[in-house]
Order: C-alpha cells, then structure tokens, then sequence
C-alpha cells in the first residue's frame, strides 16, 4: 500500500511540474503578443486595487485577446478555473447520463435546465474576464454579459433544489411563493449589477455594493433555503444521505468564496505581489468552481436517489411552465443588459467628446 501511495505521490509530482511549464510552452508556440503593462498604462475602470501589473493593453485586435488565453496575465487564473469547471461540469454530466437511468421525460427536465445554467455562467464569466480588456465598451459589455449568466445559474439551481433537493415539511410551506420569488430576485440580481456597473465609477461608493449585494444575497438565501432545511433536518448519527455532505460542502465554499469576492485579500497586505497568482477574485472563482462541482454532485444523487419526492407532488403541465419560465428570465435579464449597454454606449460617446 505505501509503495502504491509513493508511486501515485511521484507522478502527482510529474504532473504538477508539467503543468507549471504549461503556460511558457503555450506562450513560446504563439505569435508575438503585446507585454503586459502596468496599471497606470490601462484607464482606470480596468484597474483592481492592490493589483499593479499585468493588465493587457486596450484596443489590441480581437484575436489577441481570445489568444491571451495562453498568456500570462491578472485574469489567466480566472479565465482558466471556470474553463476547466465548465468542461468538468459537462463531462460529469455526460457520464451521468451514459451510466444512470436518464431519460428525457418531464422529471429531467429541471436536471437539464440546471446543467445549461451551470455551463451559462461558467461561460459567460470565463468570456467576461478574457474579452473585456479590449476597450472600455467591451468591459462593460461582456460584464454585463456576465449578470446575465449568473441570474440564470441563481435560477437554475433554485429549479434543482426545489425538484430534487427538498424536503416535504419545507414544499408545503414555501412551494406557492418559491419558484416565482426565485425569479424575481434573479432577475433583480441583474438589474442591480448592471444598474451598479453603469451608474458608479471608481472610487466606488457604498451604494453600489449595496446594489450587487443585497439583492443576490437574498436569492441566494431563497434558493438555498430548501437545502438548508434538509441539512437542518438532518441529524448526524441518523442521516444516510450521502448527498448531504455535498450539499454541505457547497455552502461552505460558497461561503469561503463570497468572502474573497466581498474583500480585497491577500492583495490588499501585499500589494504588487499578488497581481499574476493568488489575489482574492482568483481564489473567489477557485471556490465558486467547487462549489458548482458540490452541488452538481448532491443534485445527481438526489435526482437517482429521490424521484418518488417528484412523482407524487409535482404535475408535468407545472414542471414545463417552470423550466420555460427559465427562458423568461433568460430574456428579460437580456432586454435590461441591453437597454443598459445602451446608455452606457451613449455615456462613452458623450465622454469622448
């Protein structure tokens, strides 16, 4: 056995050591791509506090860009970890519905709708931090782009919980107000970022975090309620649900992730030093990503193990208005995205003249 651990030790070692020359192999295979440059070179909307180096520069064509995917940048690590998630999420799927009783009947549908949301925002925000350092429309855009992904996750996991992941003492008290106040909020959790993105500029002021907070905060109290029931309700010396511990390990890097979102750190006590590896949006997404690995894990346990829940409550005519309404939403965070772009646009052009 300890011959077996030293082996796999070794050639974990192998393969860290690979993957640290990685970026450098990539770099040496692609064209000459501009340096990175400081922050005082880039215009301040681009700039993160305590982050001093490698911003890329603006107005560079779109394929530098999309090909600095394989530079070494302040957004490598960001683009890569939801990258990787994003093929992780799609893959685990992939091999879910090849090995389980899947079937595309009405009871997968809320399953599916989940999956697309997970694979939305990963995306969204994976393109969000690659593309946006082309001009200061573009930094607006692809972020708002970004809203966009994440009001359909906050939504699509609220499909999940409640299908799946709930627990019958919470449907009959929460099921009248849950889905629609899902959506409500989601769609507020947009608007607000949007809004916030367009309105303030730095030095930002108190108000625009209230604006992004408050109102994904509390769709995320609301979509997480019913699992927070579930673990409340689930005593340690009695629970054989296995989900529970990937229910519980989502909270817990959701928690750890929203305070690296929430505070500059460690960036703020070593500015300069963290600016390629290791500042607090990077860590932010690391935990984010393993939080979307937790609950997709506890969502297809729950969806093999729990289908009874589903069959007896809810109808199929109810269960299709409930994954179109995802599409609403889809819309209509779109429609106010634009509508925004679009003063943003007017605001840029007013600047420059």
């Amino acid at each position: 056995m300890s011959t077996a651990i030293l082996e796999c030790l070794s050639s974990l070692s192998v393969i860290a050591q690979q993957v640290r020359r990685l970026p450098r192999t990539l770099e040496c295979g692609l064209p000459k791509m501009p340096s990175t440059v400081a922050d005082s070179d880039v215009p301040k909307i681009f700039r993160e506090p305590y982050i001093q180096t490698g911003y890329r520069p603006t107005d560079q064509d779109w394929k530098y860009y999309f090909l600095s995917l394989f530079q070494k940048h302040n957004e490598s690590i960001n683009v890569w970890t939801h990258l990787l998630v994003a093929l992780a999420v799609l893959l685990r799927f992939q091999a879910f519905a090849e090995s389980e009783a899947f079937s595309w009947e009405t009871i997968s549908f809320p399953l599916v709708i989940y999956v697309l949301s997970s694979l939305m925002y990963l995306t969204c925000s994976m393109l969000a931090h690659l593309l946006q350092s082309k001009s200061e429309m573009a930094h607006y855009s692809f972020y708002f782009m970004d809203y966009v992904g994440v009001c359909t996750y906050q939504y699509g996991s609220a499909l999940a919980h409640y299908y799946y992941s709930s627990n019958q003492n919470w449907y009959d008290v929460a099921w009248p107000f849950y889905l629609p106040g899902a959506a409500f909020l989601g769609f507020m959790s947009c608007v607000g970022c949007c809004y916030a993105k367009y309105r303030y500029s730095r030095p930002y002021p108190v108000e625009r975090k209230l604006c992004q907070v408050v109102p994904a905060g509390l769709a995320y109290i609301l979509d997480i309620s019913p699992v927070i029931d579930r673990i409340l309700n689930c005593h340690m010396d009695s629970c054989n649900d296995f989900s529970f511990w990937f229910h519980c390990l989502q909270i817990i890097f959701f928690v750890i992730g929203a305070y690296f979102f929430s505070c500059p750190v460690p960036e703020k006590y070593f500015p300069g030093s963290c600016d390629i590896f290791g500042h607090g949006h990077q860590i932010f997404h690391v935990f984010l990503g393993l939080c979307t690995l937790s609950q997709l894990e506890g969502v297809l346990l729950d969806y093999k193990t729990r289908q009874e829940h589903f069959r007896s409550r809810y109808s199929s005519g109810y269960t299709q208005l409930a994954c179109v309404s995802f599409f609403v939403l889809i819309f209509s965070s779109t429609v106010s995205a634009i509508y925004l772009q679009r003063k943003v646009k007017k605001q840029l052009a007013q600047k420059a003249l």
